[in-house]
């Protein structure tokens, strides 16, 4: 009898936990974006791949230290100056089951570099991979990536791509590939409800994982949720009410929230996305460097920082984070000097100081009201016009005749090097160009740094490029925020990654 109530408490017990509705060993994530697909080779949104690349690994992907170091391949050298060779790890297997081999790696890079592969589409992807022409399957384990050019940067952009399996992608056609997943991976897909949620469950055969991040093996967790919560405070109520575990982008103003909570506790890492206002160079007022200095002098960054960032992000004098390579590190601060920007825009020709528009996207008003205030005073009177995320960079980056002011915006730089944001967004008429700026001794550095194989004067090249930069002022520099992230106490394993990744792969509940 006494056996028989024992055994009846247990499964009570039992039930009332499985009454909670979750296993114990769930980790939850509150995310702001669903993914736009599950194909990694068919879109260009960092939150897309943020998910996915919990389900799929990639040729070779980032340690802690932003340092590039082999995932799936045990290594890799350069043969000449456009040749890489990978050696790829033997046994890996897709979720599937099948095991992943040099076929597959050629069929994932010619899906993203050759014309219409996708569903009679070119991938969107295919700028990632610059000259990148030709992948060659030497042997099973043994590949070449073949490029039209030297391109230092081509192994620091790998671990954006994720490896597909060639026969899945015949079998199922590109078109399912949006909606379903066989990766080689930590976690494989269980289900995909648009809008509310994405559930993985450990890939009990995953190889591993990178042996340069310990430790090695399956996933530590039973199963990863993301649930997509858009709303900032909504995404912060979860974390305290023990909903989800890991709170993203979390605003600056809510940290004390967190900070004073028994259960949760705030991490912060130091992101690469540059944030900036983007100066109109086509058109008065602001195609006139004089004119650029002066809105450069007329922010009060400090104030700013301390007072909008709560000094959750560091200030730039140029293009580039402090941890990519290259920065230089000693370019001429712009001081907040109003007197001086009085008289710069009096030199310009404009004695009672411009009027103009800053075009802003709806999540970056409040900063744009503080930066528009601050302008205000120095005399560079500034109307802050809110507008749709598609319709700026439509306005700023695709219509050849800009008609905007200014627009506060940022570039990303996943890879912290400088190809990565200075090309796009200051090279002339490259598709980042928002400003409109054009300087031909700057495109002729960017272009020698281009092929340049030499680190030390690679950097060189960069550092005088960025000079250059900083004395034209085609933007006002602002800076690199912190990724913020609400964090329960529970979990275990994880820290926030510079590249904004959520890699969940060694993370528990504890």
């Amino acid at each position: 009898m006494k056996t028989l109530k024992l055994l009846v408490l247990s499964c009570l017990s039992s039930l009332a936990l499985g009454a909670t509705g979750l296993h114990a060993a769930d980790i939850r994530v509150g995310f702001g974006l669903d993914a736009l697909t599950l194909d990694p080779g068919n879109h260009r949104s960092r939150e897309t791949e943020t998910i996915l690349r919990n389900m799929y690994d990639g040729l070779l992907t980032r340690d802690s230290k932003m340092q590039v170091v082999p995932e799936l391949v045990t290594g890799w050298r350069q043969t000449d100056v456009t040749t890489y060779e990978f050696k790829l790890r033997q046994g890996v297997k897709f979720h599937s089951g099948d095991e992943m081999t040099s076929e597959d790696i050629k069929f994932t890079f010619d899906r993203l570099i050759k014309k219409d592969m996708i569903d009679g589409k070119s991938s969107p992807r295919a700028g990632l991979l610059g000259p990148l022409k030709e992948v060659v399957a030497v042997d099973k384990y043994t590949v070449l990536l073949k490029l039209e050019k030297p391109w230092a940067i081509l192994p620091s952009m790998l671990p954006f791509q994720e490896v597909v399996s060639k026969a899945f992608v015949q079998k199922v056609g590109d078109k399912a590939m949006a909606t379903q997943v066989n990766g080689t991976g930590p976690f494989k897909l269980v289900d995909w409800r648009r809008g509310d949620s994405i559930t993985m469950e450990r890939f009990a055969a995953y190889y591993g994982g990178s042996p340069a991040i310990p430790p090695v093996g399956p996933a530590k967790a039973d199963r990863v949720i993301f649930k997509i919560i858009p709303e900032n405070a909504s995404r912060v109520a979860a974390l305290l009410a023990g909903d989800v575990d890991i709170a993203t982008e979390l605003p600056v103003h809510m940290i004390k929230q967190i900070e004073s909570s028994r259960n949760a506790q705030v991490m912060k890492v130091r992101g690469t996305r540059s944030f900036y206002v983007s100066l109109n160079n086509t058109k008065p007022p602001f195609n006139n460097p004089l004119v650029r200095k002066a809105a450069n002098h007329a922010l009060d960054k400090k104030l700013l920082l301390e007072r909008v960032m709560q000094n959750a992000a560091t200030p730039i004098n140029g293009v580039l984070s402090p941890d990519a390579f290259g920065f230089e590190k000693d370019l001429p601060a712009y001081d907040y000097n109003p007197a001086k920007v009085k008289q710069l825009l009096a030199q310009a020709g404009f004695p009672n100081g411009i009027d103009v528009t800053l075009d802003v996207e709806g999540s970056f008003a409040e900063i744009a009201q503080a930066i528009g205030s601050v302008l205000t005073k120095s005399g560079i009177r500034t109307k802050v016009v809110v507008g749709e995320g598609t319709v700026l960079r439509t306005k700023w980056l695709q219509d050849k005749n800009k008609t905007g002011d200014m627009w506060l915006t940022s570039w990303g730089n996943g890879s912290l090097d400088p190809e990565d944001i200075f090309a796009p967004t200051l090279n002339t008429n490259d598709r980042g160009n928002s400003a409109g700026y054009s300087n031909l001794v700057v495109d002729g550095l960017l272009s020698a740094a281009s092929t340049e194989t030499n680190p030390a004067k690679r950097a060189d090249l960069f550092s005088k490029a960025q000079r250059q930069v900083n004395a034209d002022a085609p933007w006002i520099f602002l800076w690199v925020p912190e990724d913020i992230y609400g964090v329960s106490k529970r979990l275990k394993g994880w820290q926030p990654s510079a590249d904004s990744r959520v890699n969940l792969h060694r993370a528990y509940i504890q």
